[in-house]
């Protein structure tokens, strides 16, 4: 925390809730821990502090209009004033050991606020929107017909996720990118400890505090060594590619520095695709739960795109970022101090029983309201790539099925930033 700590005993989150709703082992249950939490949240404290052991106190903001209201004012609730991204105090003091004071681990847009944040994401900002993103078309269903083609060709079960969304989203990401497909294995495995530092699957015995700082810090440098060689060769050879337009930016008549460029490199290496697919994945599992909406959407295909959008929704892969309080205000009635810190859940926005009818059910025909890819400046800047290569899957895929069925029990992501599912055994039923 900095300047004064947060307050106000009546407005306490007991601990339990607090724990389902903000630590990442809780996340490996989502319907059974997490949104129980996030329901009980919404109904009876739907702007409370949770002052869990190891963390700072911070606000758990639940409402839809609440989290896009701060989302929308980045000079009252900046980013880059705390970490961005909820860790223990212990992770976050070991940070500043590093950084000089810091929690800033990197230079990416998630850390920044305008001027800065408007600055740095006008490198990339024109080449992800609507009409910029759709000259890839042709590409990408190229990529998802292939993608298509292999999964088919599989008789009886398989993991969704190891065996089809992994793939095919880190392809696409990976081709726009610049990145040679033989180096796609080598972004998959450092995604995944990127965003797996605390998951016991990635990692062999449960880190530290300082330990998972150490961890997420080496992995990140990995991500620099590698695209540090990259900026070279597109300095010297530019191309066609983002790789090379964000090597090549400049910013104030100068070359983009390599620690900004670093930051655009890990952003859309990461969450560039992992994104997509546990969307994908969360897709397919709502299929296996309600075969009727799978039906609706063959039966009617200009239903793909709110399938789409509805799958974003259900499973908001983006579970938190973090602001803080520039200044003494109110928010839902509470007084909210300069310095406190807020946790803005954006699942629990997108299943707000006031926005959402039946907020838990998959339903392919309900108006596209979520705040899953985030609001205001901050908004996800992959939003439209994300929807152009999963609504190409979908029209790939679909007329080649009659239906999913699950064959064995799902697992998610130890992670309350960035996951969602990890396995998904199913088998499908081919047209």
């Amino acid at each position: 925390m900095t300047q004064q700590a947060a307050t106000g005993q009546e407005y306490l989150i007991p601990d339990d809730i607090a724990r389902a709703a903000v630590l990442p082992g809780s996340y490996t249950d989502e319907e059974n821990t997490v949104f129980p939490a996030y329901a009980w949240l919404r109904a009876n404290n739907p702007l409370g502090l949770a002052k869990l052991e190891g963390f700072d106190p911070i606000w758990l903001v639940t409402k839809h209009a609440d989290l896009m209201a701060i989302e929308r004012n980045p000079e009252l609730f900046p980013a880059g004033m705390n970490n961005a991204i909820l860790n223990d105090q212990a992770s976050d003091n070991f940070t500043r050991s590093l950084t000089g004071g810091t929690t800033r681990i990197m230079d990416a847009v998630p850390f920044m606020d305008p001027p800065e944040h408007t600055t740095y994401r006008g490198v990339v900002d024109r080449s992800f929107l609507p009409r910029a993103v759709k000259k890839y078309e042709p590409q990408i269903r190229d990529m998802a017909r292939g993608a298509v083609d292999k999964v088919l060709a599989i008789d009886g079960e398989f993991d969704f996720l190891k065996d089809f969304a992994f793939a095919y989203p880190l392809h696409v990401i990976m081709t726009l990118f610049g990145v040679p497909s033989e180096d796609e294995p080598i972004m998959l495995k450092l995604t995944q400890e990127f965003f797996g530092v605390h998951d016991p699957d990635v990692q062999r015995e449960a880190p530290s505090p300082d330990e998972a700082a150490r961890l997420w810090i080496e992995t990140a440098q990995s991500f620099y060594d590698y695209f540090g060689t990259k900026t070279a060769e597109r300095r010297a050879q530019p191309t066609d590619d983002l790789l090379s337009q964000i090597a090549n930016a400049q910013v104030d008549g100068e070359l983009i520095r390599d620690s900004f460029a670093n930051g655009w490199y890990v952003a859309i290496a990461t969450a560039g695709h992992d994104t997509t697919s546990t969307s994908l994945a969360a897709f397919a599992y709502a299929m296996t739960r309600w075969p009727e909406q799978l039906t609706k959407i063959k039966a009617d295909p200009a239903l793909i795109p709110r399938a789409v959008e509805e799958s974003v929704r259900w499973s908001s892969p983006v579970k938190h970022f973090m602001r803080s309080a520039s200044a003494d205000t109110e928010l839902r009635g509470r007084r909210i101090r300069a310095g406190d810190r807020l946790m803005l859940l954006y699942a629990s926005g997108s299943r707000d029983e006031e926005v959402f009818e039946d907020p838990d059910v998959f339903n392919v025909e309900r108006p596209v309201k979520h705040i899953s890819f985030g609001a205001g400046p901050h908004a996800c800047v992959g939003m439209h790539v994300a929807k152009l290569e999963m609504g190409i899957m979908l029209e790939e895929l679909l007329p080649r099925i009659n239906g999913i069925e699950l064959t064995g029990k799902p697992k998610y992501a130890y992670t309350n930033f960035v996951g969602g599912l990890k396995r998904l055994p199913v088998r499908l039923l081919k047209a």
